[in-house]
Parts: C-alpha cells; sequence; structure tokens
C-alpha cells in the first residue's frame, strides 16, 4: 500500500476564548468581596489602571443594553470666604510651627498613649489554657506534658487522643499524664480537656457539687435516653419521681457540651447585597448596590504618551498598550457583571412577583433555563450570575439561587417551590402541641388537607434540612 501526502480544504467553526472574554468570564462568578480583590490586585500590578474620584467621569464608554445606570447629578462647587481673626494671638501659632519640636503652653499636659490597649488579636483557648498552666508553676516535665494536652485539644475543647498516646508523645509515666490531664479537667472554661461528651458534663455537675446525685447517675449511665428524650424508661429504671428525672434533666440542659465555643476563632460574616428591591408606592425597584466598588479610569499620562506619539522605545510602547488593553478589559468587564446580575434579577422579578409582595409561600417553581430564555443567556451565564450573589428584598436578604427551586405537584392547581413547601413545614411543626408533636405521616396529612402532594420521606428531607429533629426527639413531657 502507497503512502503519499495531499491537502485538504476544510471549514470548520471554533469557539475562541479570547483574554476579553476570559476575563468576563471569571469577574462574573466572583463574589462581591471577591471582585474587590481583584480590583485592588489589578490597580497594583497595572500602573494604567487609577481610580476615578470624580463620580461623574466614565473614561469607557460601554455599550447600552437597555441598562440605564443611575447618574449622579453634579453639585455646585462651595466656595467659603475666608477672614482673619484679630482675636487670636497668631505669634504663640508662629513660635510654635517654627520650632523643631513641639512646644506645649501652660495648662497643656502630655498624654501618654498605651498601645497595649490597640491590640485587636483574639485570646484563643490554647492560649487561656496554657496561661492557667503556667501559673500552677509546674515541673519541666508536667509542663511539657500539659503543652501535649493543651496541643491536641479540637476547637470544642475536647482531647483528641487517648491516653496511651500521650504516654508514647511525651515518654512519662501513665500515672503522671493522668495526674496532669486530671488537674487541666479543672481548668476554665469548665469541661475543658474531656475526652468524650460523657466525662464533659461529669466534670461540669461536679464542679456544682452534684456529685453521687441524680444528675450525675443520668450523665453516666441513661445519656442515650437523654437524647432519645425517654424521660419515663429512666424512671423507671431508676425507681425515681418522674419529676425528679425532669429537673435533673433541666440541670443537665443547662451544662455546655462544648467548651471551647466562647474562644471560637470564626469570624461572622456579613452580607453585603450585590443588588437592592426596594418597594415604592407598590412598585419594586432595582437598585444596584456600586458602594466600595471604585470607579476606575485609564491614566491619562499614558494615554497622552501613546495618542501624542511621543519618543518612547518600541519595547516601552508595547508594554503600555498591553496595559492599557488589559484596563480597558477590567472596566468594561466589571460594567458587563454589573450590567447582567441587572438583567437577571430584573428577570427573577417578573418570574417571582408574588414572593416579593407577599413572602416565601407564594415562591414560584422556576429553573435557570426560565431565565436564560428570558433574557437570552446561556443556563452556565446564569448558574455564574446567581452563585454568591445576594439581593436584598422587602422579605429579606436572599442568595439569588434561593429563588431557583425544583417543582412540588399538588393535586389541583400549579405546582409549588420546594423552598415554599420547606417553609409551610416549619410553620406546622411550630404550631404543634410540644406533648404531643406531629409525625412526618401527620404531617403528610396536613399538607394533603392544603392541596400538596408530597411523601412521607420528601417530608423527613426537608424536615433534616432545616435541622429539625424528629417527632420522638421534639416531644416535651
Amino acid at each position: 500500500m502507497a503512502l503519499k501526502l495531499s491537502q485538504q480544504l476544510k471549514l470548520s467553526q471554533q469557539l475562541v476564548m479570547t483574554p476579553q472574554l476570559q476575563m468576563a468570564i471569571k469577574l462574573l462568578q466572583l463574589s462581591r468581596l471577591e471582585l474587590m480583590d481583584v480590583i485592588r490586585q489589578e490597580m497594583v500590578e497595572n500602573p494604567a489602571l487609577e481610580e476615578s474620584q470624580d463620580t461623574t467621569v466614565q473614561d469607557i464608554e460601554p455599550e447600552h443594553d437597555g441598562f440605564e445606570p443611575e447618574e449622579t447629578p453634579t453639585a455646585k462647587e462651595v466656595t467659603i470666604e475666608e477672614r482673619i481673626r484679630d482675636d487670636i494671638d497668631w505669634n504663640n501659632y508662629i513660635d510654635e510651627y517654627n520650632t523643631p519640636g513641639q512646644i506645649y503652653f501652660e495648662g497643656e499636659k502630655k498624654e501618654e498613649i498605651n498601645l497595649e490597649s490597640f491590640t485587636t488579636q483574639k485570646r484563643t483557648l490554647k492560649d487561656h489554657l496554657l496561661w492557667q498552666l503556667l501559673m500552677i508553676s509546674p515541673s519541666p516535665e508536667d509542663e511539657k506534658i500539659g503543652s501535649l494536652i493543651i496541643g491536641n485539644l479540637n476547637l470544642d475543647g475536647y482531647l483528641e487522643v487517648t491516653l496511651d498516646d500521650l504516654v508514647q508523645m511525651s515518654g512519662a509515666p501513665a500515672e503522671q499524664v493522668a495526674q496532669v490531664l486530671s488537674c487541666m479537667q479543672t481548668f476554665d472554661p469548665v469541661g475543658v480537656c474531656a475526652r468524650n461528651l460523657r466525662e464533659c458534663l461529669l466534670i461540669q455537675a461536679s464542679k456544682l457539687d452534684l456529685d453521687n446525685t441524680i444528675v450525675s447517675v443520668l450523665i453516666r449511665e441513661h445519656l442515650h435516653h437523654l437524647e432519645n428524650k425517654n424521660y419515663k424508661a429512666v424512671a423507671k429504671a431508676l425507681k425515681a419521681d418522674l419529676k425528679d428525672v425532669l429537673t435533673a434533666v433541666k440541670v443537665i440542659q443547662g451544662l455546655e457540651p462544648k467548651p471551647g465555643r466562647q474562644f471560637s476563632e470564626e469570624e461572622p460574616r456579613y452580607i453585603i447585597p450585590d443588588i437592592y428591591v426596594y418597594k415604592i408606592d407598590d412598585e419594586l425597584i432595582i437598585v444596584l448596590n456600586d458602594d466600595g466598588l471604585p470607579r476606575l479610569k485609564i491614566n491619562s499620562y499614558y494615554r497622552n504618551a501613546i495618542a501624542r506619539g511621543k519618543s518612547i522605545g518600541e519595547k516601552e510602547r508595547e508594554y503600555i498598550q498591553e496595559k492599557m488593553r488589559s484596563a480597558t478589559w477590567l472596566i468594561r468587564s466589571i460594567h458587563q457583571r454589573q450590567k447582567t446580575i441587572y438583567r437577571v434579577m430584573k428577570s427573577i422579578l417578573g418570574f417571582q412577583k408574588d414572593f416579593f409582595e407577599k413572602g416565601i409561600t407564594h415562591l414560584k417553581p422556576m429553573v435557570l433555563r426560565d431565565v436564560a430564555q428570558d433574557i437570552n443567556m446561556h443556563e452556565s451565564t446564569i448558574s455564574r450570575v446567581t452563585n454568591n450573589k445576594y439581593a436584598y428584598t422587602p422579605q429579606g436578604i436572599f442568595e439569588l439561587k434561593f429563588f431557583f427551586n425544583s417543582p412540588i405537584s399538588r393535586f389541583n392547581g400549579e405546582a409549588l417551590a420546594s423552598a415554599s413547601v420547606q417553609e409551610k413545614i416549619r410553620r406546622v411543626i411550630g404550631n404543634e402541641s410540644s406533648k404531643k408533636p406531629f409525625s412526618d405521616s401527620k404531617i403528610v396529612e396536613i399538607l394533603k388537607g392544603d392541596n400538596i402532594n408530597i411523601a412521607r420521606r420528601t417530608v423527613a428531607k426537608y424536615r433534616e434540612v432545616m435541622k429539625i429533629l424528629p417527632s420522638n426527639m421534639r416531644k416535651q413531657p
């Protein structure tokens, strides 16, 4: 078989990801805080990019695709008429500013600044325990064992290794390790350095002088019954009165199952909405949140250097053009991102108008395809826009993904959104009797009365999503 070379002409289409398209896609899926970090980083690395102090100036004029940003009215210049007062001793001020150091006049006192009062570092659980360990003046061996114990605590204050592991790591006798651990279990917060929940609760009960009482017996022998709220079985096993058992249960409920909670290092997460929906005179108004986002523009010096053809080298010209091109793409991509968020929110408002006016029980089932077809965009673009974006509404702050829900069928009429059904389940459980809570099957029957067709396992799944306990654990004596 002979081999030969040949040429063939072929026409095909191929999607090319330009740098501008890549940047637009990248900015579209970022959250608000991530976007601000990217802008700050780009302003540091790109000398052709700077922040505009004039809010009426827009260096790059993007295409208007039905999107009209809110214009800022131009304020009039304010002039201040200054007059020199005659009742001021200007010689003292002149002498002060002409001296190399600061002059203190009579009656003035120099205030000392305590720098330690400006510290912002939060004290951790390990620091707190180490301070208590050093306060008892331990021997070098005990200090080593105590440091190993502190280093193996989790965020809740529980010891994550066994006593044998501590013996192996420290090389000390088991009796000495147990003695140090027993000593550290008396440290603040009460219950710290425990190896399990039972030991943690027993340490706290001992601190309250409740040893050899019904409280300690419940913790030591009947903790599984307490988890299931099977108080009658506990009273029968202890041959005690049910009222005494319930009193002991209330004491146990007041104990702290996670001693290290107060030293949690998790910072609160504050949500800044990307877009606002206000209801003004029975009309819903959409407003983009541009607060905190710097208004960018191209540096005039570099732009004039290229436009006027100043005598600069070829490499320098290519560098400036590349930075100006990157800055232009960033400005346009940010505007495109804001415009896309506005269009998606406007489409959501059209589909979910009843939710914005009446509440979560009127949320309708909706998928990404509905919005994508409404504004002529791809579903992947809608998914990027709704990821980590939040909207302030008359009903509260919600992530944009919240408005997309799977449908739950009804016996008659239109389907309901899954979030609406979850809210109905929450209200049913909220109105139940604490002594006789509704089972999942009973909730199914109640929802059938509201024309909602739902299975028992679906109710159980929604209840777990909402972190609601089963009926046997919700029961109160």
